[in-house]
C-alpha cells in the first residue's frame, strides 16, 4: 500500500491528469523531510487543507546533502519517502535529484504549491510559474519549536552526556 503512494514523476503523471480529470485540485509541497516530527506532521496536514490531493517532492539523498552537507540526510530517501507515505493526508511522494523541484512543479502543474512560513513567497521555488498559469502559492504559519536541525543537535548533546 505504502509504495503505491510513492512514484517517480514519470508514474505520477498520468495519475495525475486522471485526477484532474475528475475535477480535484492538485496540491504540492516539497521539503527533506529527514527526521519527521510534528511540525512536519501539523504543516503536511494544513497543507492537504489547501486541495483535494497532497503531492510531496522529496529531495533525494544526494540533494539532501549538496544542501545540507554531508552530515545529511539522517535517514535515506526510501525510508524518508515511506515514513511520509503513511500519512493518511499526503497522496504521493515524488524523489527528485535536483537542488530544487521546480522541474517536477512544471510538470504536475499544482493548482496550488504550499510552503511553510519561513519561506517569502518570492523565495518560493516554481512560485513565479505555479501563478502565472493561474495557481495558487500558499504559505503556512511556521510551527515554533521544532527543527530536524535542533533535533539532531539535541541527540548529538546527549550522546556527548553519556560518554
Amino acid at each position: 500500500m505504502l509504495q503505491e503512494k510513492i512514484k517517480s514523476l514519470t508514474e505520477l503523471l498520468p495519475l495525475v491528469t486522471e485526477e484532474r480529470k475528475q475535477g480535484k485540485r492538485i496540491v504540492f509541497t516539497n521539503g527533506c523531510f529527514d527526521l519527521l516530527h510534528a511540525g512536519h506532521v501539523e504543516y503536511l496536514e494544513e497543507a492537504r487543507k489547501h486541495g483535494d490531493l497532497l503531492i510531496v517532492g522529496l529531495n533525494s539523498d544526494r540533494s539532501v546533502r549538496a544542501i545540507k552537507g554531508n552530515s545529511r540526510p539522517v535517514n535515506t530517501q526510501t525510508a524518508r519517502a515511506v515514513v511520509l507515505a503513511a500519512l493518511e493526508y499526503v497522496s504521493y511522494v515524488v524523489i527528485f535529484n535536483e537542488a530544487d523541484p521546480l522541474e517536477a512543479i512544471l510538470a504536475i502543474k499544482p493548482d496550488v504549491l504550499v510552503k511553510g512560513g519561513d519561506w517569502p513567497i518570492t523565495e518560493i521555488v516554481g512560485a513565479k510559474e505555479v501563478k502565472a498559469y493561474g495557481g495558487s502559492v500558499k504559505t503556512i504559519s511556521y510551527v515554533p519549536g521544532y527543527s530536524t536541525t535542533d533535533l539532531i543537535e539535541k541527540i548529538r548533546s546527549l550522546e556527548l552526556c553519556s560518554e
